[in-house]
């Protein structure tokens, strides 16, 4: 590591570290759970983990529930068995911020050097196929770049544009860390010109509730 580097680490590196592993057979199913399960032709144990990992649940399909927690949206609430021995789901970390922040502290009190450190998963985009990274928390790097009042090439004044640094880093560095069996639980990305800080940095910086996002309005309101 280098001063001014950004670390990004698997959600499911860390989650195995908190011991964020379910073993599905282990697992009572509510009768909430049985509906759940019976509604998206999901097995029970699943459905019952994610009940009890999500704020909100907005529909599906079968296979997949479409989940809130913390305003994190994703299917499933994030529980992945990829990556898991047979029979075990990996959930998403606790107190994400809390590691990241921690994880940001022991780098600089080892090595006094300033770094970001950020957590990524991968995500679906509406209507793309195949996955990219998504920043799941953050520290030591702004992680949205605010562009409104900035100019476009034609001198106009941009409106309501954000741009999303860290899921930028994250997904460039989802790239190269693979899907699969690569064995590569972090990146280090240099020469991003993201902006380092020592200011802590919390949920609401990146993630905004779910009614306020265009894709969830928008569908919720049919033409």
């Amino acid at each position: 590591l280098e001063e001014g580097d950004v670390l990004v680490i698997s959600t499911k590196y860390i989650s195995n570290s908190q011991g964020r592993i379910v073993d599905l057979s282990k697992v009572k199913t509510s009768e909430q759970g049985l509906e759940i399960s019976k509604k998206y032709q999901l097995k029970p144990e699943i459905a019952e983990i994610i009940i009890r990992e999500s704020d909100k649940i907005f529909g599906g399909i079968g296979g997949f529930v479409i989940t809130s927690d913390d305003n994190i949206m994703a299917p499933n609430a994030g529980i992945d068995k990829s990556n898991a021995k047979k029979g075990k789901a990996i959930l998403y970390p606790h107190n994400p911020y809390l590691i990241s922040e921690q994880i940001r502290r022991k780098i600089f009190l080892k090595m006094s050097i300033h770094v970001g450190v950020i957590l990524a998963d991968s995500r679906l985009m509406p209507a793309r196929i195949g996955t990219s990274g998504v920043a799941v928390a953050c520290a030591g790097i702004e992680p949205v770049l605010d562009m409104r009042a900035k100019k476009d090439l034609d001198g106009n004044p941009l409106k309501v544009t954000f741009q999303a640094v860290a899921d930028n880093i994250a997904t460039i560095a989802n790239y190269k860390m693979g899907e699969g069996g690569e064995s590569k639980p972090f990146a280090i990305v240099r020469n991003s010109e993201a902006k380092l800080t020592d200011r802590k940095i919390g949920p609401s910086e990146m993630a905004i509730s779910p009614d306020q996002c265009v894709y969830v309005r928008g569908l919720a309101n049919p033409p």
